[in-house]
């Protein structure tokens, strides 16, 4: 025990969701509705698969893959309507929020998560040797601007971590607010993870780069996008601070397959937003569902991502309604990173059929019950 970093000898492992589709076969595959990770429930855009399929008839599997790709650059920047030299890509947001934790985190330096958030972060800062703080949502996920700025005052930390739109609440801080903090605190990191913003567009704080040091924006493919399986993120942020991640970052660890994966996806924006848009659709189709016909159990709060957390009456009530759900081969997340949502699930939204499929069992399960 004594050969392990001081800093991991008592800390708590990020927990995993089942990931069960992976323990069939290819076909069974096809009979599980999986909404426990957020992925998109749909294949990404067509020149994505046309891509990888040319991609495989040329050698390259020796090789290292390209360590600058000059044309998936340009279109991430002109996806993200930023100059080239405000982005910068990397293997995973995943990867990227380690390569921020090593640059922005000095060992003991205070880092705040506005809680309940995406716990993954809550490790890697760990990891980097933060000493991780919470401030915490109301019962209800409200937020209170007041008591945050109050606890950054009074901590200092050194970077704050704020998932816009939250996992899993799907409340969204609001760009002008965002704004505001880093007025207020020009000398704190503002860590602004974008990982859902395709869903709820209008409100990116993309453009604040341009105008602060003090703000990065973490975001994915793995989304909106439907490329999860390729690990794919990117980093919007000032030209120094693109310069600094970039002189640490290792650039050989992005795959041939992710490069040309996301540079199909890229191509066809329209596809993404037309998936968007079915998806925010089933949304609001779900939640209205939830809360007019099984109200009395359940409660699905509103959402500016493409997922809905459900409240359950009580906690043996969540437990039976995964199972239930489990044994009809649609698989929802547990939550229980905070005692806020101990009695809480997160169902990834698709398309209106497949959350048509869901709200039927809900109602089954409701009137059964």
């Amino acid at each position: 025990m004594h050969y392990i970093n001081k800093y991991l000898r008592n800390f708590k492992p990020y927990k995993v969701a089942s990931h069960k589709i992976w323990q069939v076969s290819p076909n069974q595959r096809e009979k599980i509705l999986k909404l426990d990770w957020n992925e998109a429930t749909i294949q990404p855009s067509p020149v994505v698969n046309t891509r990888l399929c040319k991609l495989m008839g040329t050698q390259f599997l020796n090789y290292y893959p390209a360590t600058y790709n000059e044309e998936l650059h340009n279109l991430l920047a002109q996806y993200s309507e930023l100059p080239k030299e405000n982005v910068q890509y990397f293997a995973s947001s995943d990867s990227l929020h380690e390569y921020i934790s090593k640059m922005y985190i000095t060992v003991g330096d205070p880092a705040l998560i506005l809680w309940p958030s995406y716990d993954n972060f809550r490790l890697t800062a760990q990891v980097a040797g933060a000493h991780v703080m919470f401030f915490e949502l109301g019962n209800d996920f409200s937020f209170c601007a007041n008591a945050f700025e109050e606890k950054i005052r009074k901590k200092e930390p050194s970077l704050v971590y704020i998932c816009n739109p939250n996992n899993p609440t799907g409340l969204l801080l609001e760009k002008n607010y965002i704004r505001h903090l880093l007025d207020e605190f020009p000398t704190t990191m503002f860590l602004i993870d974008e990982a859902y913003i395709e869903f709820s567009p209008e409100n990116t704080c993309k453009e604040l780069v341009l105008d602060y040091d003090n703000i990065l924006i973490s975001r994915t493919m793995s989304k909106a996008f439907g490329l999860a399986n390729i690990r794919f993120g990117y980093l919007l942020a000032s030209e120094e601070n693109i310069q600094y991640i970039s002189s640490i970052r290792n650039p050989k660890n992005i795959t041939t397959f992710a490069q040309e994966a996301v540079i199909g996806a890229l191509s066809d924006i329209e596809y993404m937003k037309k998936y968007v848009v079915q998806v925010n659709r089933a949304k609001l189709y779900f939640i209205d569902c939830i809360n007019s016909k099984c109200g009395k159990r359940f409660h699905a709060f509103p959402s500016n991502a493409n997922f809905v957390l459900v409240r359950c009456e009580d906690f043996l009530t969540k437990q039976e309604i995964l199972s239930y759900l489990e044994r009809n081969n649609v698989f929802v997340r547990d939550v229980s990173q905070s005692k806020s949502v101990n009695d809480c699930v997160r169902i990834t939204i698709g398309t209106k059929e497949q959350v048509e499929y869901v709200v039927k069992l809900f109602e089954r399960f409701f009137n059964q019950n």
